[in-house]
């Protein structure tokens, strides 16, 4: 009797080599990494390391897929499944706030000190003197620390027209999610696949933003605080981005191999709720980073 139709039965995996493999990835990869960055040049082993991880994705979601096509879960497996979903999640949430809080610091707390605001007048004329406190900082008084952007990216162009495209996904993968849930394998496959392509439209576009603002605007990673906060809050939503779609896109092929049922398509659910996430922070960024 499989453990999904016992309540009384809880799937107990067999002993997996995938945690070692995954402790072993990392560990390449983070050396590659460290040897890379000390060396200026890529180092052969991070590469290596990357594709190990990629070995254990196919390796361990593979069989987490086999294990739920045999029926091989029950509620409670279910139940610690979402769970942990929720959990990681979290930890999202939690590196985004950091992030925005590096942000929210150096606009309302350090740009305002440097400039002399409240108690803090000598540090202004000790520090730098003809610094302008405004945000973002475009002008480098003392011309040393780092040339300042030409101009800054508009909200109004192609970061508006990826609020939309994102706001869109959010819809069509919902109307899929709905159709799976109505057992309704067309349209699920329909609007699914066209989540993937405003991703990938998404994903297409910012990078049309970034050449933009590195060949023609000045604004690097090397344009001051505002050059760095820009790109580390966008860069890392962008590579979330990149592993939604890929999961979305995941999602689409098992959809088409008639993975899942009306009642059971938890796989799917996760990767919605991680969409979802991923466009909710877009939307902080939209105002916090190129509105406001």
């Amino acid at each position: 009797m499989s453990s999904s139709t016992n309540p009384d039965v809880y799937f107990i995996p067999e002993p997996s080599k995938w945690p070692v493999v995954g402790t072993i990835a990392l560990t390449t990869t983070i050396i590659g990494a460290v040897t890379s960055i000390h060396s200026g040049a890529i180092n052969l082993i991070l590469p290596v390391g990357f594709l190990m991880i990629a070995y254990l994705f196919f390796g361990w979601f593979g069989a987490v897929i086999k294990e739920s096509l045999a029926d091989s879960y029950n509620p409670q497996v279910d139940k610690s499944f979402r769970i942990g979903m929720l959990w990681f999640i979290f930890s999202e949430v939690m590196f985004f706030a950091a992030f925005f809080g590096a942000l929210f610091y150096a606009r309302t707390i350090a740009v305002e000190w440097l400039g002399g605001a409240g108690n803090n007048a000598m540090t202004h004329e000790l520090l730098w003197p003809a610094f302008d406190a405004v945000w973002p900082v475009m002008s480098n008084p003392d011309n040393t620390k780092f040339v300042p952007p030409k101009e800054i990216i508009e909200a109004s162009g192609l970061p508006a027209w990826n609020t939309a495209i994102l706001l869109a996904s959010s819809v069509t993968v919902t109307i899929a999610h709905h159709a799976l849930r109505a057992n309704h394998r067309k349209p699920l496959i329909i609007w699914l696949a066209a989540t993937v392509l405003l991703g990938c439209t998404f994903l297409v576009l910012q990078a049309e933003e970034y050449i933009h603002a590195y060949t023609e605007l000045g604004l690097t990673l090397g344009s001051g605080i505002y050059g760095s906060t820009f790109f580390l809050l966008t860069g890392f939503h962008g590579f979330h981005v990149t592993m939604g779609t890929t999961m979305l896109l995941v999602m689409l092929i098992r959809s088409i191999k008639g993975h899942f049922t009306a009642d059971k398509h938890f796989a799917f659910e996760a990767v919605a709720w991680y969409w979802h996430f991923v466009d909710v922070v877009w939307l902080g960024l939209f105002i916090f980073v190129y509105w406001l």
